[in-house]
């Protein structure tokens, strides 16, 4: 195969997605959740999604693929190489690492990109991102398999590192939404607690090849610790998974028809504990800094168990 990250084609951020995909010579299979992006626009905008004092020298891909989009944050790595080394001799070289479970994508991307793997820029890791020891990475940039989307995003997070991620539009509204909006909930308070979050870009299904069913959105995750205090993180988590499974019913009843979830061992305690008006609200009006406080209550007083 042509190596072709060597000759006039060499400078990385210009190879077109779809003679990508065509020199892979493996097509993305939707049946296992591959979606490859091959917006040109798109994939030039997303690695400036990041926080403009973010980290680059070390990035993080998930699901390289054909490599359209490794292409772009090697781009972005090697430039930021060159920017460090004529401020500092001294300064380390950018890198990516990128994560790929289909083995016929790893020696593609490793062919492909030959010189930057040997250069040492770019190291191809084959492996599920769900199982993986994850590389020491200062920002992760990727277009995620949506099946997984959920479980890798809470693998990323607790990291604390910027995260700019594609997800299905649907979830990553959920993400962004406040207290009080439809689609307020787990997923929301949950990311809220680690980032904030927000949509850079929506993506119609035309830029994916094969089009998705769904629509998608860029979100950006800019770290940063919460306004509140939990003593216990996994606690918290669990316990605002709990109360959302009775999203309808008020926060009286979802504490106490939910300790088998929460883990507390009485209920009742919180409830006798807790102020009458917010027993009387329901679980999707509490903002992330309610659930918390009434957390730390559920575990002062409920005697939790561990999950």
């Amino acid at each position: 195969m042509t190596d072709s990250s060597t000759g006039e084609d060499a400078a990385y951020g210009r190879r077109d997605p779809d003679a990508l995909a065509r020199r892979a010579g493996t097509r993305a299979d939707p049946d296992r959740d591959q979606h490859f992006l091959v917006d040109d626009r798109v994939l030039d905008r997303i690695p400036g999604y990041l926080p403009d004092d973010a980290d680059r020298s070390h990035l993080l891909e998930i699901g390289g693929g054909a490599g359209a989009l490794t292409d772009r944050l090697l781009a972005t790595v090697t430039a930021e190489s060159t920017a460090d080394t004529a401020a500092d001799a001294a300064a380390e070289p950018g890198r990516l690492t990128v994560i790929e479970r289909d083995g016929a994508f790893v020696e593609f991307l490793r062919s492909e990109f030959a010189a930057a793997v040997a250069d040492g820029p770019l190291e191809v890791v084959e492996g599920d991102a769900l199982d993986v020891d994850l590389p020491p990475f200062s920002a992760c940039v990727a277009n995620l398999p949506y099946g997984v989307s959920s479980e890798v995003a809470f693998r990323l997070l607790p990291e604390k590192r910027p995260l700019v991620l594609m997800f299905q539009a649907e979830f990553a509204e959920r993400m962004v939404a406040s207290a009080g909006e439809s689609e307020y909930g787990r997923l929301s308070v949950s990311a809220q607690h680690y980032a904030d979050v927000e949509i850079v870009e929506r993506v119609p299904k035309e830029a994916f090849d094969p089009q998705p069913a769904v629509e998608s959105a860029v979100v950006r995750c800019t770290p940063r610790d919460p306004d509140y205090t939990v003593g216990d993180e996994a606690f918290f988590l669990r316990f605002v998974k709990a109360l959302f499974t009775q999203r309808r019913k008020t926060v009286r009843n979802a504490v106490r028809n939910t300790a088998h979830i929460s883990g507390l061992d009485d209920p009742e305690a919180v409830v006798d504990a807790a102020e009458e008006e917010l027993l009387g609200s329901r679980p999707g009006t509490l903002d992330p800094a309610a659930f918390a406080a009434l957390a730390e209550l559920a575990r002062e007083r409920g005697s939790p168990t561990e999950a």
